[in-house]
């Protein structure tokens, strides 16, 4: 559209004619111009500037230039060209009619799910593209070919989602390559006012290489796929990717050295055919066998490195993969490397019968070797992982990751229902069923593997010599230096930001909390609404109104409705007033109080802003993730430790779904795990407590939350590495002590730690839960009065204010704490260590 000064094209903005006048204007063409075109039948083109769109000049061509333009195009012997239209929704009708108005033959694309739709009636032909409608379906550049070339177009017009087409090169090259001319509507409002030319400069692939993504169904140019660390460019799916590709994405440019290539194939069944099976295996595949194994470097640490192969024998576990396999271990541990390997595997190789199986203790004992001389060992879970693979190094890594969606388990799903007829729950044996179940400890996307692995080589590597590639000066083992290396290397990788996040508030200043708690708690129960039993219970306590722990004591607080929030607001109000008239203020009640605060910082918050680089590590490896406990590796300083805390969550949806941070034995078993993966690789421990006890449900017993504290206490008396714990909040009866048999333990001067709430104290000794502060005045439950029994070592200054209203003050408060006392046992020896921590609790 144009006026006297402006003109309107394509995205809507106003353009100033005299601004742009001395730029080469784009040139739109009526419907009747790409027909004439097309066909030769005129030689005209009848462009016209964008400028004005009321206006097109006719331009006459020379004979010679007119062959040109219309040499290997495709139209019927009446001269007639065929437009494949790549139309949607309700302009479809009336654009199929314009084109066959113009003078072309229109073709529509459709789906089988549409094949009535009444616009292709007004379609000269019809080409399927598929059983199901999608717009990535209608945006692909394969599926777009295709039609075209079903249809025997010369052009293709490009309209509604079809027009992101117009800017992808492959697609366009690909289309001068086949004289296909292409053309995209101006305006998508009014696809029938003005199209414009698509063209591109880059060259089209001598060869097409398509890929199918085995998720959406689409195809794809293999180079796009690859260069998106092989995922669907529509779907995000994984792509099964080979050794070389592992290679090139993970490990430092040109360092992969192979080892053990070579090894002679056996046949211990003489299975018949078995070894002509392999000759074609290898000429399909270009490879020797399932796995490959080597040396190389990930970010400037050289690595050990192994990769299994999917696409050989489905990357099934023989005598030579176990030999392999096993002889990397050992080599690694003559040579101190850690290992990173890749396993990708349907399990045992049947050909080889127990042969095979053996594989599975062989590996295992190299693994164990490695081990006890204290390497450390990534296991990289790809999809898909069954077997005895998954039942022995695929899941015994020091950490183990695995990709998102990919298949994990032992006995596959077709085996599990013809052997018991048992039907699988919807997402059984996937990376997250495997993350739930507490199985790995993360869910690392692809374009992440290779910078978590830095980090993580670096936190378990740092301190050893002999680490750094040949040559190598600068100081890579920190966290800074891993980015840095991440970040200038030969590679120029990307590199993981591990960047803290703000705690907001869930309520405006001034607010009731109780209001917007109350509407939160609302929304959440309308959400929940699975069938697990951690959702059903969590169900019935908001239905109750409560949430018990390990003393009986009630949480109900935490989800009171409107007028009860306000009730109790007035209330303390009240008593705060009379206490503060008569000077009796009770001191421990009021850290009761404050430690509960839904706003004081939790355990995540000052992980976050004290250690850097902090990877958080899941599960206990038997049964389940518990939210309510986080832990994981990081960087304090230059220093590598583990931070283990209990997470009660920094809002109502957090909370709930991490137990309001009243632990389950799972959650005990994952910290003593990494508890004993510290003392493994000689790291510091640091933990923070906050908790008002283990959580005391049927089922917790069931799995035994007694046995699993206990665990805890004897595995802590005895760790041969500093023991630093912080209590940040509530320190509640032995689901607190489990994290506290540490060598210093300190206390934040507004958190409170007891033998059990103040509420359950009242509750049995008086009978009389209103009671609950004066039962915290007579415990001595507060900081000072905990500090002068001796039971803390130091109390932690919260700053001018509580910890909630100035959390920078409190945090680096506690970051000091666990610097000096870190310092102060860093030149005991484990001996030393464990007789100091048995001396101080014999004290009492």
């Amino acid at each position: 559209m144009a006026d006297q000064n402006y003109y309107t094209y394509g995205d809507g903005k106003s353009v100033d004619k005299a601004a742009e006048a001395a730029a080469e204007p784009e040139v739109a063409y009526r419907l009747e111009s790409i027909a004439n075109e097309a066909s030769g039948a005129h030689a005209a083109p009848n462009g016209v500037a964008a400028a004005d769109l009321s206006e097109y000049t006719g331009v006459t061509y020379d004979e010679a230039h007119l062959a040109a333009l219309t040499e290997g195009t495709d139209v019927d012997d009446d001269g007639v060209a065929h437009a494949l239209v790549m139309c949607q929704g309700r302009t479809a009708r009336a654009l199929l009619l314009a084109v066959s108005d113009a003078g072309m033959r229109a073709f529509a694309p459709y789906t089988k799910d549409h094949d009535h739709a009444a616009h292709l009636r007004c379609a000269y032909g019809r080409v399927c593209m598929g059983d199901t409608y999608s717009d990535a379906l209608y945006a692909n550049s394969y599926a777009v070919l295709s039609a075209a070339a079903e249809a025997g177009a010369s052009v293709i017009l490009l309209d509604g989602v079809s027009r992101e087409l117009a800017g992808v090169d492959s697609f366009l090259a690909r289309a001068q390559k086949r004289k296909i001319e292409v053309f995209c509507t101006v305006d998508p409002e009014s696809p029938t006012m003005g199209w414009t030319r698509c063209t591109t400069e880059v060259p089209a692939p001598e060869e097409d290489r398509w890929v199918k993504c085995r998720h959406c169904g689409l195809t794809f140019d293999e180079r796009s796929v690859a260069e998106r660390y092989h995922t669907c460019p529509s779907c995000g799916g994984y792509f099964r990717m080979d050794s070389n590709a592992r290679i090139a994405f993970t490990l430092d440019a040109d360092t992969f050295e192979e080892w053990d290539a070579g090894l002679p194939e056996t046949d211990p069944l003489a299975f018949p055919g078995y070894l002509d099976k392999i000759d074609m295996q290898r000429h399909k595949t270009g490879l020797e066998e399932a796995v490959r194994t080597g040396v190389g470097e990930i970010a400037g640490i050289r690595t050990a490195f192994g990769v299994m192969e999917s696409t050989f024998f489905m990357g099934s576990m023989g005598n030579i993969v176990g030999e392999r396999i096993a002889r990397m271990f050992d080599r690694a541990t003559e040579e101190g490397l850690p290992v990173v390997l890749f396993t990708a595997s349907g399990g045992a190789r049947m050909q080889e019968g127990l042969v095979s199986l053996m594989q599975m203790a062989k590996v295992s004992c190299a693994v164990e070797r490695h081990g006890a001389a204290h390497l450390f060992y990534a296991s990289v879970i790809c999809d898909p992982t069954t077997g005895g693979v998954t039942a022995s190094f695929a899941t015994q890594g020091d950490v183990v990751l695995i990709e998102p969606h990919a298949l994990l388990g032992f006995a596959g799903q077709r085996v599990i229902r013809d052997t018991i007829r048992q039907e699988l729950p919807a997402g059984f044996q996937t990376a997250e069923f495997a993350l739930d179940h507490g199985l790995v400890d993360a869910i690392v996307a692809r374009e992440d593997i290779r910078p978590t692995l830095a980090h993580l080589l670096a936190l378990h590597e740092a301190g050893k010599e002999g680490t750094l590639a040949e040559g190598e000066s600068e100081a890579i083992l920190s966290y800074a230096g891993v980015n840095r290396a991440l970040e200038t290397g030969k590679r120029g990788y990307d590199h993981v930001v591990y960047a803290p996040l703000p705690v907001a508030d869930e309520t405006d200043d001034g607010e009731e909390e109780g209001g917007a708690i109350g509407t939160i708690a609302r929304k959440i129960m309308g959400a929940v609404t699975g069938s697990g039993s951690a959702e059903k219970r969590t169900q019935r306590v908001m239905l109750r109104n409560e949430l018990d722990s390990e003393d009986g004591a009630s949480l109900s607080a935490q989800v009171e409705g409107d007028d009860q929030a306000r009730a109790r607001l007035k209330i303390a109000a009240a008593q705060m007033a009379k206490q503060d008239a008569s000077e009796e203020v009770n001191s421990a009640w009021n850290s009761v109080q404050m430690a509960r605060n839904t706003h004081r910082p939790t355990s995540k918050y000052y992980i976050d802003r004290i250690f850097d680089g902090f990877i958080e590590l899941h599960g206990d490896r038997m049964f389940a993730d518990d939210g309510a406990i986080v832990g994981g590796v990081a960087w304090l300083g230059n220093q590598p430790v583990t931070v283990i805390g209990e997470e009660k969550g920094a809002d109502l949806k957090e909370r709930i779904k991490r137990n309001f941070g009243c632990p389950q034995p799972e959650g005990y078993r994952k910290s003593l795990r990494l508890m004993r993966q510290a003392e493994k690789f000689n790291r510091p421990i640091v933990c923070f407590v906050d908790t008002q006890g283990a959580y005391c449900g049927a089922d917790s017993e069931e799995r035994g939350q007694g046995n699993a504290i206990a665990d805890n206490l004897l595995a802590m008396a005895g760790l041969r590495v500093p023991v630093v714990s912080v209590l940040c909040g509530e320190g509640g009866s032995g689901g607190a002590l489990a994290l506290a048999v540490s060598n210093k333990v300190g206390m934040q001067e507004h958190a409170v730690y007891s033998v059990l709430s103040p509420e359950g104290f009242a509750s049995i000794l008086w009978k009389d839960r209103s009671r609950a502060d004066e039962a915290a005045a007579v415990m001595r439950m507060n900081a000072h009065d905990v500090f002068d029994m001796h039971i803390v070592d130091e109390v932690i200054s919260e700053g001018e204010k509580p910890a909630h209203e100035n959390p920078d003050q409190a945090c680096e408060a506690v970051r000091e704490f666990v610097v000096r006392s870190l310092d102060e046992l860093e030149g005991l020896s484990g001996d030393e260590l464990v007789r100091q921590r048995h001396e101080r609790f014999a004290r009492f």
